[in-house]
């Protein structure tokens, strides 16, 4: 008899052991939920002109926010597009918001990742009292190599004539007045080479630094290939997308001998979405392991050709024209590159795409919301020949070509 009451006396502090558990849980689950109220995650995008570029931004942010069912998600955006990410941090913190992880929507960090975003959220997090921690760009991993890797094996699955060693890989980057960031989109090219098994590999560069698209496919149809993959190593549509597709089209009528084939941008493609996952977490996980490369950053690093810049100070030159919503009326949704084929500066109609070599470093105006440019040196390469200085304007002869491409 006594050891049956034993026996249930054990299985009532069971009973009750578990009870206790499952209302601990229960409890530790209400203050996740609460904790996770005051927490919120903004995705610091760059801004377009461009329609879909906006809409496939916006994709990107539910995708996200998918991921993170009980945590607030918003979004904003540096310029030439609304909200402003004061409107997306004003609007998490009338949501009782008391701390916000930030996120750049950039694939690799230079001035935008290291001036701009983090000037702005400081001096937004000094005037009020919420917290803000700023988490790292999307950068180099697994996942995005993945990524690209498979938007250049899209184009075999459409071409099944394809062989991969006979092919040539011309990855275009945006491109910067920061060396490592220039030098990632190498790294990018070699590892999607290497991972598809591909026969060559180039970089070339939209804007800002050098090989420029044109003279870089001007070059890379010396090698002999036949078929030449151009892959634009962006995440969404815009300006820069359409002039790599324009300057393409150009080189391909001098050279049609050459197949040119078009690999899409990154867009969001689930491992992008999933870097984007991984940046946040590592926030949540570890704020201490949340570093961006700084051993080749040039205000940090005494870089060769670029010792005047280290030590300089690091401000945001987009506090005048955050929250100017600048939407471009010549095109519809996808750009068609109206803005740069009527004969303009290139410097007018695009964010960022030419550093203007100043004298004394006087402040430029775009003419679209009199974007000014404060620019603390000189980028060393704007004169290159390949380079930027090419960008100012287009030539007559690129102007026929584009008419000719029209009739």
């Amino acid at each position: 008899m006594e050891l049956q009451v034993n026996y249930y006396f054990f299985s009532l502090l069971n009973i009750l052991l578990y009870y206790y558990v499952i209302s601990y849980s229960l409890q530790l689950d209400t203050f996740d939920s609460n904790l996770n109220k005051q927490i919120g995650i903004l995705i610091c995008g760059h801004g377009s002109r461009n329609k879909l570029a906006i809409t496939e931004f916006q994709e990107l942010t539910r995708l996200i926010q998918k991921k993170f069912p009980s945590i607030l998600v918003e979004f904003g955006f540096l310029e030439f597009a609304k909200p402003s990410l004061t409107d997306a941090l004003d609007k998490l913190r009338n949501s009782s918001i008391k701390k916000v992880i930030a996120i750049p929507a950039m694939l690799f960090a230079a001035g935008h990742v290291k001036n701009d975003i983090p000037s702005l959220l400081m001096n937004y997090a000094k005037k009020t009292d919420i917290e803000i921690i700023y988490g790292r760009e999307l950068g180099i991993n697994n996942l995005m190599i993945s990524a690209a890797c498979e938007r250049v094996k899209e184009v075999f699955k459409k071409n099944n004539s394809l062989i991969p060693e006979e092919s040539l890989l011309v990855v275009v980057g945006r491109g910067s007045s920061d060396p490592d960031a220039n030098s990632n989109v190498s790294k990018i090219t070699r590892m999607v080479v290497e991972g598809v098994g591909l026969g060559w590999g180039e970089t070339v560069f939209s804007g800002v630094t050098f090989p420029l698209v044109e003279p870089g496919l001007r070059n890379v149809v010396r090698l002999g290939y036949k078929n030449i993959i151009i892959f634009p190593y962006f995440l969404f549509s815009g300006v820069l997308v359409t002039r790599i597709k324009r300057q393409s089209d150009i080189v391909a009528l001098d050279n049609p001998h050459v197949e040119f084939h078009e690999a899409k941008y990154l867009s969001s493609h689930k491992y992008v979405v999933q870097t984007f996952v991984e940046r946040i977490e590592e926030i949540f996980n570890d704020e201490s392991n949340n570093f961006m490369n700084c051993s080749l950053c040039k205000y940090r690093s005494n870089l060769f050709g670029f010792e005047k810049e280290v030590g300089l100070v690091q401000e945001s030159h987009h506090d005048h024209v955050e929250g100017i919503g600048l939407s471009c009326d010549l095109c519809d949704s996808e750009c068609n590159g109206a803005c740069e084929t009527n004969n303009q500066s290139l410097s007018d109609v695009d964010d960022h795409s030419v550093p203007l070599v100043e004298k004394n470093n006087d402040e430029h105006h775009h003419k679209h919301g009199e974007h000014h440019h404060h620019h603390h040196s000189i980028y060393p390469n704007s004169k290159h020949p390949l380079g930027p200085v090419t960008l100012r304007l287009l030539s007559d002869d690129q102007i026929l070509r584009n008419s000719v491409e029209k009739d």
